[in-house]
């Protein structure tokens, strides 16, 4: 076998199933848009719903083309260690050829995803008209210096993700630059060509670095047991130390994602002319949502067991535990980055006055202290809605079933463009909103009792498997029931009105708190430590 099809066995060993699912799914959307759109153009500037239904799987590939491309999928982004797989360098192949490969398919892929894009808005009538080439060279120099800069050991741990996160910064404000300033399309190419070769060469001699086994060390005053793997602290229960252990292992993935994609979004906030409330808050309001839309795609992997999870002298309630403690500590991690990057961006790009000046507005409305009391609560709402997509599919992740596992993730992106398609057509069509309205209590009834029969039939296994003990369930019970009751108070304080049902904002409580999915991650956990 040639090194080229060992390279694309090995990129579609395991992913065929994502690609498949991508590729039927662009079929389908020709169809959506000939079934809702006969005729009419999908607008993308600005976009509407149906523009949902190809932003977001495109930019769901990009993301997931470059962990794939990357090795990032399988590695610690944050090591010092290069994340190129080790058993890649056993190949009888040169340190060149083991570069040149990967980065030929990733950057071949990222043009290709572009130019499937560019083609389709051509397709459908959208109304704007992509280019075709400086944007697809741009996805490529984006791949080759991500490859790069993820296969090079560093000295410092999280150094990595710094140079990842400088080197997005620095080309998105170039690129954006020079087409804010109408820089024709020959510039931009001679803008973006070079970096293909010198991304090589970095490339390169990163990965024959990472061949010799050369891991540069910059502390200087860490111990040997450090440098070799990092000094675990003392323990005084195994629980603790698998904490340490699953932070270690999985913490940091959503604090990097978020690390990754916040500050590229608040970037839109330098380019000129972005500076009316409306834009400014439109980017904010991008940039607070992002941490959720990464937990959903980012929690089937962070809650996968290790394959030596069965030999551990823990109980699986501690493991969970240990877990659950892991998402905690991540969601408030990552929330922390999030709430420093808008404030660093705001105060840098000069529209923190525009912000300030809107809150002052409102509260002259609402009151001072309502108005602090409706911000606290929506960044509250957020924070909980990152950790809750952490953990209610954990159950999915604690299986260790890679095809439940990438399932998963394929039917939450088909989920949320069928949420954002539903809702759009509900927010510009009377009939549909009359329609919903009529329907609603159904909706809800229907709804709260499928969620608490599954939580029902949850705890009797969990009891049945001797899991969980009764004075465990009982708690565990009586802690959702204080956490639903403490949403209802919270929701009646902030939104009650003749206009708002009651039971209404009872279904909203009961359903925002996760319970049957996060209850049944012991269950799947012991189907993952003896299946």
């Amino acid at each position: 076998m040639s090194a080229g099809r060992a390279f694309a066995w090995e990129f579609g060993r395991g992913h065929r199933v994502v690609l498949a699912c991508l590729a039927v799914y662009t079929a389908a959307f020709w169809a959506l848009v000939a079934l809702f759109a006969p005729g009419g153009a999908v607008r993308l500037a600005p976009p509407d719903g149906r523009a949902a239904f190809l932003t977001v799987p495109v930019t769901f590939a990009a993301f997931y083309f470059v962990g794939v491309f990357t090795f990032g999928l399988t590695g610690d982004i944050a090591a010092r260690e290069s994340i190129f797989p080790r058993r890649l360098f056993t190949l009888p192949l040169t340190s060149a050829a083991l570069a040149a490969w990967p980065m030929l398919y990733g950057c071949a892929a990222m043009a290709s995803l572009w130019l499937v894009v560019a083609a389709t808005t051509r397709g459908i009538g959208a109304n704007v008209t992509l280019p075709w080439a400086w944007p697809a060279l741009f996805g490529a120099a984006v791949m080759a210096w991500m490859q790069a800069l993820t296969w090079r050991p560093y000295g410092l741990r999280g150094l990595r993700v710094v140079a990842c996160v400088l080197y997005l910064a620095a080309i998105d404000v170039v690129v954006f630059v020079a087409v804010d300033s109408h820089a024709a399309t020959g510039t931009l190419l001679a803008l973006l060509a070079p970096q293909l070769p010198l991304a090589y060469l970095v490339a390169w001699n990163g990965v024959a670095r990472a061949r010799r086994g050369e891991v540069p060390d910059w502390t200087g005053r860490v111990s040997a047991a450090a440098r070799a793997g990092g000094a675990a602290p003392g323990f005084t229960s195994a629980g603790r130390a698998q904490a340490w252990f699953e932070w270690r292992r999985h913490g940091r993935a959503l604090p990097v994602l978020v690390t990754l994609v916040v500050p590229a979004e608040l970037l839109l906030l330098f380019i000129r002319g972005n500076d009316t409330a409306p834009i400014v808050f439109l980017v904010i309001f991008l940039a607070l949502l992002s941490p959720p839309f990464l937990a959903v795609f980012a929690a089937p992997a962070l809650s996968t067991p290790t394959p030596f999870a069965a030999r551990r002298p823990v109980r699986t309630a501690e493991l969970v535990a240990a877990k659950i403690v892991m998402t905690l500590r991540s969601t408030l991690t990552a929330w922390a980055l999030v709430v420093t990057f808008i404030v660093a961006a705001l105060a840098a790009s000069g529209r923190m006055a525009v912000v300030v000046e809107r809150l002052r507005t409102g509260s002259e409305v609402t009151g001072a202290l309502r108005m602090t009391a409706v911000v606290l609560a929506v960044l509250a709402a957020l924070v909980a809605s990152t950790w809750k997509h952490l953990v209610q599919s954990m159950c999915v992740g604690l299986s260790g079933r890679d095809w439940l596992i990438k399932g998963s993730v394929v039917a939450a992106l088909v989920a949320v463009i069928a949420l954002w398609l539903l809702v759009d057509l509900v927010l510009t069509n009377r009939q549909a909103q009359a329609m919903v309205w009529n329907a609603l209590p159904w909706i809800l009834v229907a709804l709260v009792l499928a969620k608490t029969m599954a939580g029902g039939w949850v705890a009797v296994r969990l009891h049945d498997s001797r899991l969980l003990g009764d004075r465990a369930l009982v708690a565990g019970a009586a802690c959702w029931l204080g956490t639903v009751l403490l949403v209802y108070a919270g929701l009646v304080w902030f939104a009650d009105s003749p206009a708002v049902p009651r039971y209404f904002l009872g279904a909203i409580a009961i359903l925002s708190v996760p319970l049957a999915r996060v209850a049944a991650a012991p269950l799947a956990l012991e189907w993952g430590r003896h299946g």
